[in-house]
C-alpha cells in the first residue's frame, strides 16, 4: 500500500541518514520496522496486568505544558514514585519513577503523549504481575 505523510524536513533527513548507516536498503523498509516497532510498544503496554513497576521518559517545551504537566504529576501521586527533572533550553528532559495499577500506569502515559509540547514519551515496564 502506498501512503504520504508530512514530515519536517530535518527529521526526515535524519531519519535517512539513520537507516542508511544500519545499512537496510530502502526507506520503506525502515519505515516498516520503526512502525512495527511502535506497534510493539503500544502492545506491551497495553497487555500489561495486575500492578507493575515502570519508568517513563519525555521531553517537552517547559513553558508551553510545565503547569498541566505538575496537575497530571499531583492527580497520579499514588503512582509516582520520584521525578528526575533536567534543562536543556527551552526543552526539558524528565524521567517519572513509577508503580502501580497497569490501568493506572496506561493513564498516566496517554495523558502525557496527549500535549502537543511533549515531543516523546518512551515507557519501559521492569515489573508486572501478569502479561497477556
Amino acid at each position: 500500500m502506498r501512503t504520504s505523510l508530512n514530515v519536517p524536513d530535518e527529521m526526515l533527513a535524519e531519519f535517512d541518514r539513520t537507516w542508511q548507516a544500519e545499512g537496510l536498503d530502502s526507506r520503506s523498509r525502515a519505515l516498516r520496522e520503526a512502525i512495527q516497532e511502535y506497534v510493539e510498544s503500544h502492545h506491551r503496554l497495553e497487555r500489561a496486568r495486575g500492578r507493575v513497576a515502570a519508568t517513563i521518559v519525555f521531553d517537552y517545551v517547559h513553558e508551553e505544558v510545565i503547569e498541566d504537566l505538575h496537575e497530571i504529576q499531583h492527580e497520579f501521586q499514588s503512582e509516582i514514585d520520584t521525578t528526575c527533572h533536567v534543562h536543556h533550553g527551552e526543552w526539558c528532559l524528565e524521567t517519572v519513577f513509577c508503580h502501580g495499577p497497569a490501568d493506572e500506569i496506561r493513564s498516566l502515559v496517554y495523558r502525557l503523549k496527549d500535549f502537543d509540547a511533549v515531543g516523546r514519551v518512551s515507557v519501559t515496564l521492569l515489573r508486572s504481575d501478569e502479561q497477556r
